[in-house]
């Protein structure tokens, strides 16, 4: 694992803490990152995504979607009620679980549904108008007269 030096980027930098921690927080993580359960995230619409993970064999009361500080976490638990059923060859995983997806600024969940075995989650960006690009007037460079009076003429 490479080890990287933010020290650099804390001199020449003001007001880019954020980035640095995300930065820090993405090359500390372990190198191997759970594989369970299997997820996709893909891009709706200009302004829209949706993150798909799959959750075969777990109800709605086993599954939590919440967001906390800028990350969305999603976790399943599954009831133990299976404890009568015995099992020839047990192939669907339904272990717990806690997925961590960090989202950006201004980026908010607009919505959550279990369909199918997967659970489906909805996000939206929005800009807000002072961050929109604008574009500005140019003046044509001629100058304006002004309402100057001369002081040789009013004397």
């Amino acid at each position: 694992m490479r080890n990287f030096d933010m020290a650099p980027l804390y001199r020449a930098t003001v007001g880019f803490d954020q980035i640095a921690d995300m930065m820090d927080r993405v090359l500390s993580n372990d190198v191997a990152q759970p594989t369970y359960p299997p997820y996709n995230i893909e891009k709706t619409a200009d302004d829209a995504y949706r993150i798909s993970i799959a959750v075969a064999g777990f109800a709605d009361e086993d599954l939590s979607v919440e967001l906390r500080e800028g990350q969305l976490i999603v976790s399943a638990r599954k009831s133990e009620e299976d404890t009568e059923r015995t099992y020839l060859h047990r192939g669907i995983a339904t272990r717990a679980f806690e997925r961590k997806f960090q989202l950006a600024d201004h980026v908010r969940v607009e919505g959550a549904a279990h369909t199918d075995g997967m659970l489906h989650i909805d996000l939206v960006r929005e800009v807000p108008e002072a961050l929109k690009p604008r574009r500005i007037a140019i003046a044509n460079g001629v100058s304006k007269e002004k309402d100057v009076v001369d002081a040789k003429a009013v004397n």
